[in-house]
């Protein structure tokens, strides 16, 4: 029993030590927020406000084109990492003008003149 004792001891010891030298890690969102999932970027439904469901959910870095969005939405970004998410006049995610940051953060915004999303890595 005194050796396992031992073990567990040197172990968490050495974890410890692990930390100290890499740094905290970076906040991360926990939990689904509004929805959204953890990781994701989320469009609502128009004029739904609070959000409560999305209508699109990304996952993966890169532009995403957009149909039929028009009117008032929530855009979340719940990415983990400290990604962060545009929206973008043109499609393939190209003439962008307006930043969602660092996550969980959203934004009320009229995407009629939106026709893509871009979801860039931290």
């Amino acid at each position: 029993m005194r050796k396992l004792f031992s073990g567990v001891v040197a172990l968490a010891t050495a974890g410890t030590a692990m930390v100290a030298l890499t740094g905290t890690a970076e906040a991360r969102p926990a939990a689904d927020w509004a929805g959204c999932p953890s990781g994701a970027v989320c469009i609502y439904p128009q004029n739904q406000n609070p959000a409560q469901s999305p209508s699109n959910i990304y996952w993966s870095y890169g532009a995403h084109n957009l149909s039929n969005q028009v009117g008032w939405h929530w855009v979340l970004n719940n990415q983990t990492g400290g990604a962060s998410a545009e929206l973008c006049l043109n499609y393939g995610g190209t003439n962008c003008n307006y930043t969602i940051g660092n996550p969980p953060r959203g934004v009320w915004a009229d995407l009629t003149p939106v026709n893509s999303i871009k979801l860039n890595r931290p």
